[in-house]
Order: structure tokens, then sequence, then C-alpha cells
């Protein structure tokens, strides 16, 4: 017996032109790992969120969800509660206590489990997940992997027979993503458990994924092997080809033959392999070109910042400089002060020593209000922040009243068919899209976005690459903080790391990626072995075909 089966199911939201979901069918069987991706808006988290009864969203339904046989709506709630187990994208979005030992337990205690229960599994799952340390601290001081590894925990706790994740990592820095999916695979080989996710970095996902499920505009349009989904999607031409690991993607653009490698050691043997014994003629891309030199759009120097008096600095002697007209990556790890770098930018975090310049002026000297008109303006973290109006059309109408910014806006960030849904009936990846055309609308010299690839799909994120190209090559000025290294590694004119409050290295991509053993790209992995520069999958195909050809 299948554990989950879908069949026929069609979901419109109340007064939605088409349907989200389009007669879907499909079924897990228990113990399976299995992928959901497709592209922003396709239906993913509406028809998770529809095998969790409490989550479903309001609208129309047709269709039938069985779990273990039985119709999802005649399974009790406190079974539903145990035994699926659902994680959201936002860690805060589920959290609803204040200490991480009370936040393991309150499942359990709403589910009325014994006092000696939930003591002996509070303390399995921490000692499984490796949460001892911070056992006792307030979760307000946690970092955001940490938030989303206790809510891991929290659910764990309850002994579920399947966990459903969507976009779990979203908010997560590479290393602590990694972990995390790491955490998931123990869970999943381990214990046995099954795991329906949905997640736009399918980098460490496909190697382990026992299928693949692809969504496109509401309909399932593939349902396979993580192998024969990367094949269809290259012969295909799919525009969810990016979204392939770029080990399988470097194969395909190269004219590999054979099996496609998924994981970064099959990569490296795949080019050990190719090349043998001799030795590339070409190792290195060119370097790139420097940037034209400009005056700074943004200097920070020497910033000192605290949260509250007796608490620790979160930035200790920031400085750096932003030239005008370019793209400015931070990467870094969760909780490290990088969105804090942003908001003492704005003035809503004071410092207490140093200077901040915006175009050669203090920010502090600027007369009030005259520092956002037309100057600095800000994408923050949460979308939904900027939110505050019933629909998208008067979210862009409260920004700015010029009809024609409005349309323009809108057709720049691909939100026109958007424009009449309510802002909190979008998806991840709409709402990001959404608030960025609402920030664009101020026209800012300087703009910060923190984490803007949150919840894009592929393809929308190589359209959203161009828009800032457009931008800065119009002169505008972009920081942008980031946990996408493959993005920052592709599109930035210049990469920088954060670490203990400040800034410790920067540089043009290819050299700041190419001599990083964590913070840098599958590709730059994979390929040092053979190549010294390559970060991207086109790097690593510009070098190969340099060498030898078109194929192998």
């Amino acid at each position: 017996m299948e554990q989950l089966e879908i069949r026929n199911l069609s979901f419109s939201y109340p007064d939605a032109v088409r349907e989200t979901i389009v007669d879907v069918s499909f079924s897990i069987s228990k113990g399976e790992y299995v992928l959901l991706c497709g592209n922003s808006g396709c239906g993913k988290t509406t028809l998770l969120r529809h095998l969790k009864s409490v989550l479903t969203p309001t609208g129309s339904c047709r269709g039938e969800i069985l779990y273990n046989g039985v119709p999802l709506e005649q399974v009790d709630g406190a079974k539903q509660a145990s035994a699926i187990g659902y994680v959201m994208q936002n860690p805060d979005d589920q959290i609803v206590t204040d200490k991480v030992w009370h936040e393991l337990a309150f499942g359990l205690e709403n589910l009325g489990v014994s006092r000696e229960t939930i003591g002996l599994r509070v303390a399995e799952m921490a000692s499984f997940f490796g949460i001892q340390s911070w056992y006792h601290r307030d979760i307000s001081q946690l970092s955001g992997g940490q938030k989303q590894l206790l809510n891991l925990a929290s659910i764990m706790a309850m002994q579920p027979e399947i966990l459903i994740l969507d976009e779990p990592t979203a908010q997560l820095d590479p290393i602590a993503a990694s972990d995390f999916l790491n955490t998931l695979k123990k869970i999943n080989q381990e214990l046995g458990i099954t795991v329906l996710i949905t997640e736009h970095r399918a980098e460490d996902i496909f190697p382990v994924a026992d299928r693949v499920l692809v969504m496109e505009k509401g309909h399932l349009a593939a349902n396979a092997g993580p192998r024969e989904i990367g094949h269809s999607l290259f012969d295909a031409r799919s525009p969810l080809f990016p979204m392939l690991p770029a080990p399988m993607r470097s194969f395909y653009q190269c004219g590999g033959t054979g099996t496609a490698p998924l994981t970064v050691r099959e990569g490296r043997n795949w080019l050990t392999d190719v090349f043998g014994e001799k030795k590339p003629a070409v190792r290195t891309l060119p370097p790139l070109p420097e940037l034209p030199k400009t005056e700074p759009a943004l200097h920070i120097e020497n910033v000192w910042l605290r949260y509250e008096k007796q608490s620790p600095d979160v930035l200790k002697g920031l400085t750096m400089t932003v030239p005008s007209g370019c793209l400015y990556t931070i990467v870094g790890g969760n909780g490290v002060g990088k969105s804090t770098t942003l908001r003492t930018i704005c003035g809503a975090s004071k410092p207490y020593r140093g200077k901040i310049q915006v175009f050669g002026k203090e920010t502090k000297k600027y007369p009030r209000g005259e520092l956002f008109r037309n100057c600095l303006s800000m994408l923050p973290q949460d979308p939904t922040n900027l939110f505050v109006k019933q629909n998208v059309r008067e979210e862009l109408e409260e920004m700015n009243p010029d009809k024609q910014a409005q349309i323009h806006a809108a057709e720049l960030c691909e939100i026109t068919h958007l424009l009449d849904a309510h802002p909190y009936d979008l998806s991840g990846g709409e709402q990001q899209r959404v608030a960025l055309a609402k920030v664009l609308l101020t026209n800012p010299r300087l703009l910060l976005l923190d984490e803007p690839t949150k919840g894009l799909d592929c393809g929308f994120k190589a359209r959203f690459a161009r828009t800032l190209k457009r931008l800065t090559g119009e002169g505008m000025t972009i920081v942008m903080v980031s946990h996408d290294i493959e993005f920052c590694a592709e599109h930035a004119d210049i990469a920088a790391m954060f670490f203990d409050g400040q800034i410790i290295a920067s540089g043009r991509p290819r050299e700041f990626f190419g001599s990083n053993s964590f913070y840098t790209t599958s590709s730059n992995r994979m390929s040092r072995c053979i190549f010294e520069n390559a970060v991207t999958a086109e790097d690593v195909t510009a070098l190969y075909k340099e060498n030898l050809g078109d194929g192998q």
C-alpha cells in the first residue's frame, strides 16, 4: 500500500482566474525521499499544504488524497499532528515558545503525552540533533540555521511517519543548509522516515532523492529518477535545466557521454577520466577586467554596534567601500552581522562609533527623509514587511502614484499578471518580486537587498540578474547580502566575506570564490583538480572546450 496517494487533485483560490493545481496524481511509498520542484508560482507550496488538513488553503478543491489508504479528511487531527510533520520555509513562522527545551516539548504536550515520555523523547532528540549545548537558551538568541534545526527536532520528537518540507533551507547560509540537509538524509536513511521536500537549492538533494516530481503551471510535468529528470530537462532545453546540480549541467554542456554525474565527487572523477594523464594546455580563465574607477557610493569606516549596552558587539570595526555603479555582494554565515550592516546603513540600527557615508555625505547629516528620497532604499529579508494593502496594484500605487512608473516596475519584475492578487496569497518567490517592484518605485541610487533570491526559481534568477545588470549599467549601486553562492559567483562585480562583525576579504568573484574551500561553488570544488579558477558551470564548460573541443 502507498503511504501517500494523490488522485486527480485540482485546486483554485477564491476569485482566481485559473486553477493553481490541475489534475495532479502521484503516490509515495514508505521510506522514499522525493523532491518536488518547479518555477515559483507553479503550485508546489499549495500542493504541500493540501497534505496536512490544518494547513489546507481556502478555495475550491477536487480530487482525493489518501494517507495509508484512508482519505486524509478522515484521519483525525491528533494523528495528523504526530504522523505528518511539516517544516515551513521561515522558521520564525513555526516557533511558538521562548525556550529551546520548551519548543522541543510543546507538540508532545499538546498531544497529551505523559511527562516521563516527553522527557525521554526530548532528551533523545536533543542528543540526536546535537543541540544539548543550547538546550536552555532563549530561542531569540539562535541563528536561522539553529532555529530551523530546532523546528525539525521538535517535529521529530512526535515520531512522524512522513516529513513534508517547504524550502527549509531558503534562509540558511550554505554550511548551515548543508548540515540541515545531511541531517534530513540521516533521518530518511537511518530511521526510514518518508521525505517530501520542495527546494530551489537542489544541489544537495538530487544525489539522495529516489524520485523527482516536476511541476509546471499547476500540472505534474514529470515523475522519474534524478538522472532521468536531468537528461529529459537537457533534451527538452527546459528552462528548469539551470536547477540541476552543477556537475550534471557541466557534463551535458560539455557534450559528455554515458552516465551524468550528480555529485562533486562524481564530477571530479568524470573530469579526471576525460583528461587522464594529459594536463590541460589552458588551466585558467583570463582575469575579469578591472572595474572603472568611480567615486564610492557607500563608505563605512570603523563602525561598531551593539544592540544593548551590556550585549556583545555585532559590528566590530566594520570598514568597507562600495564603488558607484556595481553589484557588491556579501556572503557569510547566519548571525554574523550581514543584515545588521544593511539596517545600520539605513539608520534603523545606530552604531556607537564610526561613520557611514552615502555618496560622500555622512548619513546623519542628511535632512530628515532626504536620505530615502531618490537616494537610498532597502528590500528586507522578509518581503511581507512591506505589504500593507489588499492587492498588488494598491501596493505599487502606495509607493509611487505615477502609473507609467508602476507599469514599468511591474513589467521589470514580471508581476503584471499578479496585480489583482492579495500579496499574502502569492508564493514566496512572487512576494519577493512584488516587494522588489515596490522598492524600485522609490527610484533609489543606492539599493540594499537582503536575500533577494530567496524563493526565486532558476529562470527568474537569471532574469533578475539581467535586471540588476541593467540597473547598475544605468548607474545604480547595489549592495546585496546573500546565501546564494552560485548567484554571487556568476553575477557579482565584487564579492565580500563577512565574519566576526566585519568584512575580512573582498575581490572579483572569479578570484574570490576560486580560493575558498567551503564558501565556493560546486563547480569550483569539482574542477579545481584540473582547472584553477572555474567557479561556474559555464566556466568549466569554457575551459573544457578550450582544451578538448565540443565533447569527448
